[in-house]
Parts: structure tokens; C-alpha cells; sequence
């Protein structure tokens, strides 16, 4: 079965990790699926293995890159009906060694990173009385942690504008809600874990039990979790979920 057969999807950042999930998952359900991100060889290489369609370089936080990269989306599959604003970074670092510089590019990235491709594809959707809207937020928007409070500030600000624009939107036949995973198998939790080892002298091991303890499974999200509530949200069954912000953390609240 093809529950997204002949949907056309953008999926943000998804050149690895979760973005690529998504957009594999996107594919196997029968949706054309479109990539954006900025390393077109990356993207290039998510293509050519089969799990997205059409890729094109862009910089979500540069207005001008998103909407030449969504206008050349929807020339090759005509308008989108459903947008995963995945792309997103994170800065670990003490509130009083985090300048406003790091606090305006955690916002850039992670909040315009989706209200960009937001106001591209928006306008469509409610032309059409349908679309799917769908960010890719974290834990960190749904309460604090320690160290990356720029992080959890901008991820925060993608749960409350999620809930805001569901608001407006909720007699278009458009939905608008958040996905908020908790610490995620990825090339970016790795990273963390080495910044963890090299700043502490822990080992590996007790790097990752020091990310998982939140999780009330003691273990990593995968990638592969995420997409697939990312998948429930953009079908059928999900045309009554708008504003939510759905926590994909093993219980951690």
C-alpha cells in the first residue's frame, strides 16, 4: 500500500540522520519526495540510493535559497503538500559563555530554519484545502536542560509557533504540528558524546548513559522512530492532530 502515492514532500536537512529517514519512509509510503539541504553532493547521494527523489541545495536560514530551492521543487513535482522543516543545530555551552551570536544562530537555524520554508509552501496548501506541516523540534522544546539554553529556547519557539499557526490554520485543511524527540542515533548526538569524552575523561559508555539517563528506556532514539510518527501525521488518519508537539522519548516528559 501507497498511502501518500502522488503527494509531493519537502523534507529539510535531510541529507542523514533523521532527515533522511524521513524522506526514506516518505518514499517507501508512495510520496515524491524532494531534499533540501547544503551539501548538494550529500543530497546528490540520498538520491542516487534511492531515498528521495529531487534534490536541491539551499540554506534555510537565507530566505532567497529556500524559496529558489521550493520554487525549483515545485517545478519538477508541482506544489507541496507535505513540508518536514527537519534542519536544525545544536550549541553545548554554559548561559554565560553563550554570546547573543550563538543565541540569534540557534534561532536562525532551528526557528526561521522552519518559518521559511513555512511561508514558501503555506499559501499553496491553502489554495488546495490541504497540507501537511510538520518541524522536527526536540525535548528541548518541551522543557529545560542544562547548558544548551539557546537550544531550548529556539526549540521552544518552534513548539509555540507549531501552535500558533495550527490555530490559524485549522479550517484550511492544513495541519501543523511537532515531532520532539529525545537524544537521537545520529552523526549529531555522536559528536556530542566526543565533545562529552574530550571535555570530562569519561569513557564512551558512561558519555551515553550521562544522554540517556532522561529516557525512561535508557536507550537512543532511532531515526527510523521518528519518521514514522513524522508518517502517521502526514496521512489520513492524523487530519484531526493539529498543534501538538508529540514527544518520541522513550516516556522522558
Amino acid at each position: 500500500m501507497n498511502p501518500l502515492q502522488g503527494r509531493h514532500a519537502i523534507v529539510t536537512g535531510g541529507g542523514r540522520g533523521i532527515g533522511r529517514a524521513i524522506a526514506k519512509a516518505l518514499v517507501e509510503a508512495g510520496a515524491e519526495v524532494t531534499v533540501i539541504g547544503r551539501n548538494q553532493a550529500t543530497l546528490d547521494r540520498v538520491v542516487s540510493e534511492g531515498d528521495a527523489h529531487a534534490a536541491f541545495a539551499a540554506d534555510v536560514t537565507d530566505p532567497e535559497a529556500v524559496r529558489s530551492a521550493v520554487q525549483a521543487a515545485i517545478s519538477w513535482h508541482g506544489p507541496v503538500d507535505l513540508m518536514i522543516a527537519n534542519a536544525g543545530s545544536a550549541v553545548s555551552a554554559p548561559f554565560l559563555k553563550s554570546s547573543p551570536e550563538v543565541f540569534r544562530r540557534m534561532l536562525d537555524i532551528n526557528l526561521l530554519g522552519v518559518t521559511n520554508v513555512a511561508h514558501e509552501v503555506l499559501g499553496s496548501m491553502i489554495e488546495r484545502r490541504f497540507g501537511r506541516i510538520v518541524a522536527v523540534a526536540s525535548t528541548a522544546g518541551l522543557k529545560g536542560y542544562p547548558y544548551v539554553s539557546a537550544y531550548c529556547a529556539a526549540k521552544h519557539a518552534v513548539v509555540g509557533f507549531v501552535r500558533a499557526l495550527a490555530l490559524e490554520t485549522a479550517t484550511t485543511g492544513v495541519t501543523v504540528n511537532a515531532v520532539c524527540p529525545g537524544y537521537t542515533d545520529t552523526d549529531l548526538v555522536a559528536v556530542s558524546l566526543d565533545n562529552i569524552v574530550a571535555k570530562t575523561g569519561r569513557t564512551r559508555e558512561q558519555a551515553l548513559n550521562e544522554l540517556v539517563k532522561h529516557n525512561p528506556q535508557q536507550r537512543l532514539i532511532s531515526p527510523a522512530e521518528v519518521a514514522d510518527a513524522v508518517l502517521w501525521l502526514c496521512g489520513e488518519g492524523a487530519r484531526s492532530v493539529t498543534g501538538q508537539a508529540i514527544a518520541v522519548a522513550g516516556g522522558e516528559v
